[in-house]
């Protein structure tokens, strides 16, 4: 299934273009949260009993997307819509699509919002997780740290904070721009408690999440250790390939290359790439 949310990734990298390196990134665990983590009845998507999934990196929409396409929430085919303004499929999560919580796009907004519905759902007496995922260089948002401080003061173990750690933001490593380390222990500093985990290996994930919450009345983190352009060596752990805009041809060499069919067809070749 993850290889499938690759492949529509890939495909939306197409006219118009999409965040390619993060959405291949997090596409394991977007993949394994749906399929083995959160209580989500596809027929009963406003349930007040949900588990509740924030998409805070919403520049990661693509894989969101193709796991939905791939649960059958939304029909593939229309994924060949994205960016244009007959649909709303375009590059962040939109509440007009049937799954999506609330809209994302400015970085280091949907902790907070997590954050809300999570004390709400204490508050009710109900036993929803609330999941939000976020970038590692969204973490230089203040807006995360106090949010964390409110999660932490309220017990909110109801609280996961899933931290896709490809160690990029943008079109530079975080540790040259605004170094994060020691990640975990900064986390713990604010009252949370936290694990590591292989972001692209179900059995580490399985291993991390079955223990949620890690400490009665703390929020959990997992760090999700990843790679940026998962599954494409010619574009893995690049800089340069964080916003592309591929022809159709370069797409077809693309999708060779995820099946082992052409490896490294574009390392040299040029690309429309923002």
């Amino acid at each position: 299934m993850a290889l499938r949310v690759r492949e529509h990734i890939i495909r939306m990298s197409t006219d118009g273009g999409c965040f390619i390196g993060a959405s291949l990134s997090c596409a394991d665990l977007m993949v394994f949260l749906y399929q083995k983590f959160l209580n989500i009845d596809p027929h009963h998507l406003d349930d007040p009993r949900r588990d509740y999934l924030f998409l805070s990196k919403g520049h990661d929409v693509p894989a969101l997307y193709g796991t939905f396409a791939e649960m059958g929430w939304i029909d593939a085919a229309r994924l060949k819509n994205h960016l244009k303004t007959s649909d709303s499929l375009y590059w962040h999560p939109n509440r007009a699509i049937p799954g999506v919580e609330f809209h994302a796009g400015s970085l280091g907004h949907l902790l907070p919002v997590a954050t809300g519905v999570a004390l709400d759902c204490k508050m009710r007496g109900q036993k929803n997780r609330i999941v939000v995922i976020t970038g590692d260089g969204e973490l230089d948002e203040g807006s995360n740290w106090e949010a964390l401080l409110v999660a932490a003061a309220y017990k909110l173990d109801n609280l996961v904070v899933v931290v896709d750690r490809n160690a990029f933001q943008a079109n530079i490593a975080t540790e040259d721009l605004i170094p994060l380390e020691p990640l975990d222990r900064k986390f713990e500093a604010f009252g949370a408690a936290v694990t590591l985990a292989d972001g692209h290996d179900f059995d580490s994930l399985e291993k991390a999440f079955q223990q949620v919450p890690f400490e009665s009345g703390k929020p959990s983190v997992v760090i999700a250790k990843t790679l940026r352009g998962k599954g494409l060596p010619s574009i893995e752990a690049r800089a340069d390939r964080w916003f592309c805009n591929f022809s159709h041809d370069e797409v077809r060499q693309l999708l060779a290359e995820l099946h082992g069919e052409q490896q490294g067809a574009l390392t040299s070749a040029p690309l429309m790439v923002r």
